[in-house]
């Protein structure tokens, strides 16, 4: 499972729908509708927030968002009620390891979509995410090499 901090726009097609399918698996988990993934590493940060259900379906509608604006038609009754949720701090460190992580996966599967994001050092992170200085956070497994 891997729930992007970084903003949805990067993610080529193939990333967009994962994203969607797996944010998906994150909302069931969430609401325990699931016994798979609950101790995912992934899920601590939505887990850790006031209003984790209501949070996963802001992740969710911004990830929507992006989808409708590339003519995908992906189902929005799947997300839930929308609230003004706390945003969830990223640190700096963590966003620079997802984009690194994320431009290794573009450069072997959509090199034509890296492209777009050439010379681009400090993507914007996911609208419910709030940036802030720190290291790659302790819950990001590929950081340990694991």
């Amino acid at each position: 499972m891997r729930l992007w901090s970084l903003h949805p726009r990067y993610l080529d097609p193939q990333g967009l729908v994962a994203l969607w399918r797996e944010a998906l698996l994150a909302k069931a988990v969430l609401r325990g509708k699931t016994r798979g993934y609950t101790q995912h590493p992934q899920l601590q940060r939505f887990k850790a927030h006031r209003q984790p259900r209501l949070a996963i379906n802001s992740y969710l509608a911004a990830v929507h968002d992006e989808a409708t604006r590339r003519g995908y038609t992906f189902d929005r009754s799947k997300i839930g009620p929308l609230r003004l949720v706390q945003p969830i701090p990223v640190t700096s460190g963590q966003l620079e390891f997802e984009w690194l992580h994320l431009r290794r996966k573009l450069a072997a599967r959509s090199p034509s979509f890296l492209r777009r994001w050439q010379g681009l050092t400090t993507p914007e992170c996911h609208p419910l995410f709030r940036r802030r200085p720190g290291p790659v956070a302790s819950w990001e497994r590929a950081a340990s090499g694991a």
